[in-house]
């Protein structure tokens, strides 16, 4: 038979845990817990929890790629609870934007993928954005380009250059993401970065770096020396 959360000693029930000891001594599972409640006739919410976190290998980025439909597969979570939970995830997700924000300029590739990586987080698809910048390489605008699927996305050149003359911009950084975890360019991507840095060179307007941006790193195609 399952135990209960009440059937726990206090002081080690998830809410009494981070009531009197703090963040720093419950566990993910927890605090999953917490934010399920109740469990079911068979299970508690700490093992409902426990489920949920091992389907996504421990890994709070897995799981935060789940949808409301996919965490509602779970024995025990309804409408309720998978919104909770992806409310939560979704909250943590946003965290990041707003520390991104205190970039106002991009002066390398490090800058450009801290200040881009939020956009990108947990992202099960390919998406394409464009910062640009004035000749100060102050921030005048982000924008996404284009959303694809699960191996690609198309950039329409021609969108990202009137965009830049909209924002007034002199220079473009441009950055898809590759959800394989695989930051290497493809052909396709090598090409695509070749025409723009080309035609922008004609107009004035200058593709500073193009980044491929993974959960765990980036590529940039103006440290490899790869823009022209």
């Amino acid at each position: 038979m399952s135990t209960t959360i009440k059937s726990m000693p206090v002081s080690e029930r998830p809410r009494e845990k981070l009531l009197n000891k703090g963040r720093d001594f419950i566990s993910n599972t927890e605090l999953i817990a917490l934010l399920i409640g109740s469990g079911t006739r068979n299970q508690s919410a700490i093992e409902i929890a426990s489920i949920i976190l091992k389907d996504s290998n421990n890994d709070l980025q897995e799981l935060a790629k789940k949808s409301i439909s996919d965490l509602k597969k779970f024995k025990g979570i309804g409408d309720a609870k998978a919104i909770l939970i992806y409310s939560a995830l979704e909250l943590g997700r946003r965290k990041p934007l707003s520390e991104a924000a205190k970039y106002t300029r991009l002066t390398c590739s490090r800058h450009c993928y801290e200040f881009l990586y939020p956009y990108f987080a947990d992202l099960t698809h390919e998406e394409f954005y464009a910062v640009y910048v004035n000749r100060n390489n102050k921030i005048m605008a982000v924008r996404q380009i284009s959303k694809g699927g699960l191996s690609g996305t198309v950039a329409d050149g021609k969108v990202i250059f009137q965009k830049a003359l909209e924002a007034r911009a002199t220079g473009i950084v441009i950055a898809h993401n590759h959800p394989s975890g695989v930051a290497d360019p493809s052909p396709a991507d090598m090409h695509l970065t070749k025409s723009l840095h080309k035609f922008g060179l004609m107009i004035d307007l200058q593709i500073l770096d193009h980044l491929i941006i993974t959960d765990n790193n980036y590529f940039s195609f103006a440290d490899e020396g790869l823009l022209g």
